[in-house]
């Protein structure tokens, strides 16, 4: 069984601020800056990107160095959808997206995805993937640019539902752990978040009826299949309630408490873990700095901040966040609440799977003959 992580609300106030923090490496290597950003901001996660995969042996050796210098276990996760969305295409054959899945009515291939999957990441030293995308893809959306054309399971709630839950099994059973993405659903914003805010117009009772309903239905199951959730940086002008004030703003919904604490939390009843997505895209960074975003993003009820990018953007970040904590602007309640949540899924974390290379050749041939079964052919990037 894993180690308890209950006594992270008795951590320093120091450590207590890096526990929030989900953080990016610069590059494939642990070299002198990277240890001495870890050092600095013991952060309770670390993400991978592409620009940090080399070799297999690469990778693993980076996160077990990660691991070695940090006082609490960190989380490790890493974006691996398949499809556009690989980060570990170099190293590993591409893996089929979610929507060659969903087209060829292929559930078993949905089971399939999440096992080699989660198999693949636990040999590599990962504990979590931040997938998969409920996003409901309609045909009328698929017209749209906002990156999300080949990254849902489906066109209705229904099959988004039902292909989630079994890619979720498939993942679960090899211990490596989810993250569903992005509430409370952006697959109808005309513009990549990447690179602008996309604007959601459907009010309040569309939302419940169509792109949170497989949200609702995986959030009142017994087993508790749901542990982490990330928020999107979409706007929602007929949910958010600040619209009413004259000159008000409308702010992205993972920094706006009336989408992760009134909507989320209180209305749906989720009580897991909440992070954010990447607070440097161009959705919330061209509008806030990075100061004001992480305060923003606790206050409206974030557990975890992703800064992944820039080493200055997140000491920029900590220090905002410490010196919240040290003035009492940020409350050391409102702080342990997030840590009870975080402990709780760092309690569900397995240690890695050993390090072999003929696993991961296995499963790069059980890959291979997925992708011959569904007639995937890898042909783009994100």
């Amino acid at each position: 069984m894993p180690n308890s992580f209950d006594f992270l609300t008795d951590l320093p106030l120091e450590q207590k601020i890096g526990q929030l923090l989900f953080i990016g490496l610069p590059g494939a290597e642990l070299n002198a800056e990277a240890q001495d950003l870890i050092r600095h901001v013991l952060p309770g996660g670390v993400i991978i990107f592409g620009r940090n995969v080399a070799a297999p042996r690469q990778l693993r050796d980076l996160l077990d160095s990660v691991r070695e210098i940090m006082p609490v276990e960190p989380l490790t996760g890493i974006d691996q959808e398949g499809g556009l969305v690989d980060r570990l295409r170099k190293i590993c054959t591409p893996m089929p997206a979610a929507r060659t899945i969903r087209q060829h009515g292929d559930l078993a291939g949905a089971r399939s995805l999440g096992r080699i999957t989660g198999e693949t990441l636990r040999v590599l030293g990962f504990n979590m993937t931040f997938a998969p995308v409920m996003s409901i893809m309609t045909e009328d959306r698929d017209l749209l640019s906002n990156g999300l054309y080949s990254r849902s399971f489906g066109r209705s709630p229904g099959e988004v539902l039902g292909y989630t839950t079994v890619y979720m099994r498939g993942l679960h059973r090899t211990g490596c752990l989810s993250c569903c993405k992005h509430f409370p659903g952006i697959g109808s914003g005309e513009v990549d978040s990447h690179e602008e805010m996309p604007i959601i117009h459907l009010s309040h009772d569309d939302l419940i009826a169509q792109d949170l309903a497989p949200y609702i239905e995986l959030f009142q199951r017994e087993d508790n299949s749901v542990r982490a959730v990330m928020i999107s940086h979409g706007g929602f002008p007929n949910v958010d309630l600040r619209r009413g004030v004259a000159g008000g703003r409308l702010i992205p919904a993972s920094i706006n408490e009336h989408i992760v604490t009134t909507l989320l939390r209180e209305e749906l009843g989720y009580q897991g873990l909440v992070v954010t997505d990447d607070l440097e895209m161009g959705a919330i960074a061209k509008h806030y700095e990075i100061e004001d975003t992480v305060l923003r993003a606790i206050n409206a009820g974030e557990d975890m901040l992703l800064i992944c990018a820039r080493p200055d953007m997140i000491r920029r970040g900590r220090e905002a966040l410490l010196k919240a904590a040290q003035d009492g602007s940020l409350s050391e309640e409102r702080i342990n609440s997030s840590l009870k949540r975080i402990a709780a899924y760092k309690n569900l974390v397995q240690p890695p799977l050993p390090f072999d290379t003929e696993h991961l050749r296995s499963l790069s041939h059980e890959t291979i003959e997925l992708n011959r079964k569904l007639n995937y052919t890898y042909g783009g990037k994100i």
